[in-house]
């Protein structure tokens, strides 16, 4: 990669990372679903009128949207404000690996290679030591609900896959879209209209810039930025940048918050992220490939 492209691709996972600070900060000032209806609700107006049509069959268009957007986010979004840190919420929302795995071989019946595998395995060991640690300040149920949100990234991905979007900027405003109005809902079903109306005339510049935030720069720019590097890169240059996203969640997380970083945090996020890059890394040392002589080291 050109190093601007290899600076824009690191600038979208410090983007990346940095959100679970902000959504902390947002969930200070409102509800998670009301969050999430803003958060897509503001990505998909004006750019739904500026991107063009969608570009991606409709049927996986919606999956994405009620899979990534309802479901995902609304889990996530409740389970760090249930109690679980910024920081560990973006390590334990690297579930989706596991999962991923797991509906690509039951519902596309992928054949994973061991790398791939061994990837899940090391990515799940790192999840099971950070799960071994729950107590009073990271809750049981929260952990659960990053998990399932975890989950149901899993399917997104299996969504987006089929999609097989193009321009990826275009696929995820629309995906906005088809996730605001059932988020709408369920936010007026669950808080009430009144709570709705009642936070809304209350948004002080925090909340309004953590919507801004998530909306504009993690998903509009982000993604916008993403799918130009993936188009010109290909998948498989790009795609393992994202893997440092939690780690710049965890650090952003220490400066911001105060968040403290335990070795268990830093083992267990060692292994999610080595089982995230695995099976994207290729070796390709030129004396171990198929059918290559190794030459013998000559004695000095």
């Amino acid at each position: 990669m050109k190093p601007r492209d290899l600076a824009l691709a690191l600038l979208v996972t410090v983007v990346w990372g940095v959100n679970f600070v902000v959504i902390h900060v947002g969930l200070d000032s409102m509800s998670p679903l009301l969050f999430c209806a803003l958060r897509f609700g503001v990505a998909a107006l004006p750019a739904v009128f500026l991107v063009g049509r969608p570009q991606a069959p409709w049927r996986w268009i919606i999956a994405t949207g009620i899979a990534l957007g309802v479901v995902k986010f609304s889990l996530l979004f409740a389970g760090m404000a249930a109690g679980l840190p910024s920081g560990l919420s973006a390590l334990v929302l690297q579930s989706q690996v596991v999962f991923t795995l797991m509906f690509a071989t039951v519902l596309l019946k992928d054949r994973p290679g061991p790398r791939r595998i061994a990837g899940v395995v090391l990515a799940a060991a790192g999840i099971a030591l950070i799960a071994t640690q729950l107590g009073l300040d990271r809750p049981l149920s929260a952990f659960l609900l990053v998990v399932a949100a975890g989950a149901a990234w899993g399917l997104a991905n299996i969504a987006m896959r089929r999609a097989s979007a193009e321009n990826m900027l275009n696929f995820m405003v629309w995906v906005s879209a088809v996730a605001t109005p059932p988020l709408i809902l369920l936010t007026l079903t669950v808080d009430g209209p009144s709570y709705v109306w009642g936070t809304l005339r209350g948004l002080d510049l925090s909340g309004i810039g953590a919507i801004a935030y998530i909306a504009y720069l993690s998903t509009l720019l982000g993604f916008g930025i993403w799918g130009r590097l993936i188009a010109k890169y290909g998948a498989g240059t790009v795609a393992p940048f994202a893997a440092l996203a939690p780690v710049f969640a965890i650090l952003s997380a220490a400066l911001f918050l105060h968040e403290e970083i335990h070795w268990y945090d830093l083992v267990g996020g060692a292994a999610i992220v080595a089982g995230v890059l695995l099976p994207a890394v290729k070796l390709d040392l030129p004396g171990l490939r198929r059918g290559a002589k190794v030459r013998p080291i000559k004695p000095i």
